[in-house]
């Protein structure tokens, strides 16, 4: 008898022994998980706004794919949000408390079942040299119950983080897959109306065409804005000369203007463009992509019964300024090769 009162009294003092360790928990967690992504601020940003992408990225929900989920009228922005239940995921709502576009996001995340409990969501955007820096963090309160589940099964933190680096990776992929995406589409014959341009040229290997394009049709853009020149279109390069077997082209950056300009700066030239009959071939995607669209219309020519006009225009002509659509996939380009 007295050695089982003994063992309940054992018993009775790691029952409080356990219960005030429990007590003296933290009462609160914090953590955060990040990962650079090469792709503009805005772009990510969006992705993680709208609820609606969340299916894609979401670890929790990529544990369930068949969870029912529900979105609200708005699934965007401020008091934007959606929720789920499912057998695994249990029963939940997440909304969207505030925003700083293209900086942070922060939302709250109710759980319904299997328990109820509230916690923060954080997310932070900070371009980086490397990309965007994406944070995303959680933090919430931990009552006794939940500093009893910790004790045995691990922390907030040990638990979710892993979930946490899972989702910031398939953000990563979805976001990298979407910026790639390009078609080409020859459009077929038309009639290109010609036109007066400013523009400034050179000859350089093809290798170094790129660099000498960045540096060279901004400035023609900039002379156009800074005089007051009223603009007839978008921005093109007009290729002289394309000898890939020398390593070697000539190219113009041109600026379509409404009438003729006579330039103040002796590298801003005028020329006017007659109107021609040409093979027009639409890219929807990164330039890194135009040599396959050239290519394209280069094959359709022959195989279509055309012939190349002899030293008339070819045309690359950028509908899209890439810093106001951050995603290349929405970048629109039209290259125009003059025919007989």
């Amino acid at each position: 008898m007295k050695a089982f009162k003994y063992i309940l009294f054992l018993l009775l003092i790691a029952i409080i022994g356990m219960a005030i360790y429990i007590a003296v928990q933290p009462n609160e967690f914090n953590f955060s998980r990040s990962r650079v992504i090469k792709a503009p601020a805005s772009l990510v940003f969006n992705q993680v706004n709208d609820f609606k992408n969340w299916p894609r990225f979401s670890p929790w929900i990529e544990q369930e794919p068949n969870a029912k989920l529900t979105y609200g009228e708005k699934t965007s922005g401020i008091n934007g949000y959606y929720s789920w239940n499912g057998e695994i995921l249990g029963e939940g709502k997440m909304t969207t408390s505030a925003i700083e576009i293209d900086k942070s996001i922060a939302q709250r995340i109710q759980f319904i079942k299997p328990f109820e409990s509230e916690s923060d969501i954080d997310w932070a955007f900070e371009q980086t040299d490397e990309g965007t820096k994406v944070t995303w963090g959680m933090k919430g309160k931990q009552d006794f119950m939940t500093k009893m589940y910790t004790t045995f099964a691990g922390s907030v933190e040990e638990n979710t983080s892993p979930d946490f680096d899972r989702g910031l990776f398939k953000l990563d992929s979805i976001v990298t897959v979407d910026m790639k995406k390009y078609s080409v589409n020859v459009n077929g014959i038309t009639q290109h109306g010609g036109g007066f341009y400013i523009y400034n040229t050179t000859s350089c290997k093809i290798s170094d065409l790129a660099n000498k394009m960045q540096d060279m049709l901004p400035k023609v853009g900039a002379y156009a804005m800074n005089n007051n020149i009223k603009m007839a279109g978008a921005p093109y390069v007009y290729y002289h000369k394309w000898d890939e077997e020398n390593n070697a082209a000539m190219f113009s950056c041109c600026v379509p203007t409404t009438e003729k300009i006579i330039s103040s700066d002796p590298e801003i030239l005028t020329g006017q463009l007659k109107p021609f009959k040409a093979l027009k071939t639409t890219l929807n995607g990164h330039y890194e992509n135009l040599k396959e669209a050239w290519e394209t219309a280069m094959k359709y020519i022959p195989e279509n019964g055309l012939e190349i006009a002899e030293n008339a225009p070819m045309l690359e002509t950028y509908l899209t300024d890439p810093m106001k659509t951050p995603n290349p996939a929405g970048w629109v380009t039209e290259i125009y090769i003059a025919i007989k």
